[in-house]
């Protein structure tokens, strides 16, 4: 699996969404889209994780004339220019992501560890799926220079909330992870292959 991420400060969540729900409706062609989770965060951050079979097929999908008159168009609708973070070694743990999240967190920061975080993450998902009923799964999307970004989708913000006070990620996580920021997205939406 690949993953992009794009992110920008945009005030204009409506035209981005349809513009985003627009992009979703080209044909894929076999270019290989698995689907994206999208939102805005309260302070107008726009944030969409997008899948792909593979580096070479969301390569192949970024060279189309069509994908790049959207590009163009998503650009002239941000407050400044787009980051992309590209990520072909993504570790998908619980369920993965899920269209029914009803509330998604965005994770990016740094590790020093990659393997050893991606172990942490998925060595016990039975445990975690029984302790934080909350957490539906997620993915995490690692940069060659460390730098992650994880999406983890929840059933809906006040059980993610009540599970963050009740049963805290376990300490090896945190000596894994700095530079971290967090990014709520309160009403994500979602698209699929």
């Amino acid at each position: 699996m690949f993953i992009q991420v794009i992110q920008s400060k945009s005030t204009r969540r409506d035209e981005v969404r349809a513009l985003i729900e627009e992009w979703g409706n080209l044909p894929d062609e076999g270019f290989g889209f698995l689907g994206g989770t999208y939102g805005f965060t309260d302070n107008d951050e726009f944030i969409g994780v997008v899948r792909f079979e593979s580096k070479e097929k969301a390569m192949a999908n970024s060279a189309r004339p069509e994908t790049d008159a959207m590009a163009k168009r998503m650009a002239e609708l941000m407050d400044g220019p787009p980051e992309f973070h590209d990520c072909d070694d993504v570790t998908m743990w619980g369920e993965g992501g899920s269209d029914d999240a009803g509330f998604v967190q965005i994770i990016q920061g740094k590790t020093d560890d990659p393997d050893r975080l991606k172990q942490v993450m998925t060595d016990d998902t039975d445990n975690l799926r029984q302790q934080r009923p909350d957490i539906i799964g997620g993915t995490s999307a690692f940069e060659d220079d460390g730098t992650f970004t994880t999406t983890i989708a929840f059933t809906d913000e006040a059980s993610a909330r009540e599970g963050e006070k009740n049963s805290p990620p376990p300490e090896e996580f945190q000596t894994l992870m700095r530079d971290l920021k967090y990014f709520d997205l309160r009403d994500p939406w979602f698209a699929s292959a």
